[in-house]
């Protein structure tokens, strides 16, 4: 008599979360690289998606919109799974990923049995964001990590470029060795001439800090809101 495979028990299950609601929780050994769930729903537009959330309370964060590209959004509140309760955490041990125009849940550590699973969300900043948006969007992860916002780290000014100048140290000793030299030969011809201080000018040591693009890197997907 030919043996009928056991089936393997659940990866994951739904339930109670410390952090927000329901959460997903891994049922059994989930090893790193795992691609936990694909995250499904309704594939509509932009503009579709801001139109059916357009009434609701500003201050409410919670929607199951995900952006996979510049023209599709997933609605996970019209034929979604259980990736749609699958919280943030600053510290995750998981991450989303996007194949083909299609979302992702992978494990990027291995989780045990019972432990909650989590991705950074990383939800885009706006320029048209109210005041109070990191409030709204509050993370409660209770991380050592935690940076108190589900929105993406906010930008920091850029820095104004450094010139060199009399102040700006050599970044060598070669270069110091060359300056003095230089110094020496203004001495005994006895010019101000800059041609030699120029020459000798060790290059900047700061450009100014580079920005962040304003969507994610490709192969990452955004989370637009709980």
């Amino acid at each position: 008599m030919r043996k009928v495979p056991r089936r393997r028990a659940p990866l994951i299950e739904v339930r109670h979360s410390p952090i927000h609601g329901y959460g997903v929780f891994a049922a059994r050994r989930i090893r790193k690289g795992t691609t936990v769930i694909e995250y499904l729903g309704e594939r509509v537009s932009h503009a579709e998606a801001d139109a059916r959330y357009e009434d609701k309370d500003p201050n409410d964060n919670h929607t199951f919109l995900f952006t996979v590209d510049s023209k599709t959004v997933i609605d996970a509140g019209v034929n979604g799974n259980e990736a749609r309760y699958i919280n943030h955490r600053c510290d995750p041990n998981c991450e989303s990923t996007t194949i083909n125009k299609r979302i992702f849940i992978e494990a990027i550590r291995t989780v045990q049995p019972g432990e909650e699973l989590a991705y950074d969300y990383q939800i885009q900043r706006d320029d048209d964001d109210a005041p109070n948006v990191d409030e709204i969007y509050a993370c409660r992860c209770g991380a050592a990590s935690c940076r108190g916002s589900m929105l993406e780290p906010a930008k920091r000014p850029r820095k104004p470029e450094k010139r060199a100048g009399k102040s700006e140290k050599p970044r060598s000793k070669e270069a110091a060795r060359s300056r003095k030299a230089v110094r020496d030969e203004k001495t005994s011809r006895g010019t101000g001439s800059e041609r030699g201080r120029n020459a000798a000018r060790p290059e900047n040591t700061a450009r100014g800090r580079s920005t962040r693009p304003h969507t994610k890197a490709p192969g990452r997907s955004q989370r637009r809101g709980r």
